[in-house]
């Protein structure tokens, strides 16, 4: 009886240490499953860019122009364009969209290019810009009436017309200037300046040029007349004051010329 009592505590003390051990396993698995799986996120986002290009484009009005919209979204959702521009064709490629813009008329628009990946949408921008450049900027010699010069400059095909300034210098000294922003219309135009220029002594053998500036928001075109001389010039006389003096005149060598008749006959008249 004595014996079987250190048998039977041997016995219970192995299977407490085996059951300790195998719970401690099952723990330290259990561990390292939960350490080595992370939880998936329910939506991933995924990192991409979207360009445009041209980023700034000038063209003549009424025409167009092709926009080439990339990104790098392996598998994009939607691709599109938005402006209030006219739109033609649309071609496709991995990776790229070529928008075709028509008619451009308006002198600043916008186009953005929208690209949408993994549920997030990212865009790009493009400036579209319509201007034309003065042709030629003429101005005609300059014209005295009465006591002033009449001025006249041509500016030929430019457009916008509502952007443009109309500069009059002489000798570099500012003499006129005018902002044409009240016209609005969108297509080519020729434009006259007339000015009476009421010219001092100090004006008189300076350069006189026509300068035409387009300020179109940041970009700004300049183009310029060739430089005429402003000469003095005398108006010419009426024809009645001519005939008047030229009477005068003859009247006073007339009585002159009896004067000294009357003198020389009477000096050669006998005592």
């Amino acid at each position: 009886m004595g014996s079987l009592f250190p048998l039977s505590l041997l016995l219970f003390l192995a299977a407490a240490y085996l059951g300790v051990g195998s719970a401690l396993g099952r723990g330290t698995e259990r561990a390292r499953g939960s350490k080595g799986s992370s939880p998936t996120p329910s939506g991933t986002s995924v990192p991409f860019w979207v360009r445009v290009n041209p980023e700034f484009v000038a063209v003549p009005p009424g025409g167009s122009v092709w926009l080439n919209c990339s990104n790098s979204c392996p598998q994009p959702q939607s691709s599109s364009l938005r402006t209030r521009l006219q739109q033609g064709k649309t071609l496709r490629g991995p990776g790229w969209v070529l928008y075709q813009l028509l008619d451009v008329r308006a002198w600043s628009s916008q186009a953005h290019c929208f690209v949408t990946c993994a549920g997030k949408t990212r865009w790009a921008t493009a400036r579209i810009t319509a201007y034309k450049p003065p042709h030629s900027v003429i101005l005609e010699p300059p014209v005295l009436e009465g006591r002033k010069y009449t001025l006249r400059c041509h500016v030929t095909h430019v457009f916008p017309v509502g952007y443009l300034v109309v500069t009059l210098r002489c000798g570099g000294r500012i003499i006129y200037s005018e902002s044409l922003e009240r016209f609005t219309g969108l297509d080519l135009a020729n434009v006259t300046l007339t000015y009476e220029f009421p010219a001092g002594p100090r004006d008189f053998w300076q350069p006189v040029i026509c300068h035409a500036r387009l300020n179109l928001d940041g970009l700004v075109v300049r183009s310029s007349s060739a430089p005429i001389t402003l000469m003095i010039a005398w108006s010419p006389v009426p024809t009645a004051l001519a005939s008047c003096s030229i009477a005068a005149l003859v009247g006073i060598l007339l009585a002159v010329g009896a004067v000294y008749l009357y003198k020389y006959l009477a000096m050669k008249s006998p005592e």
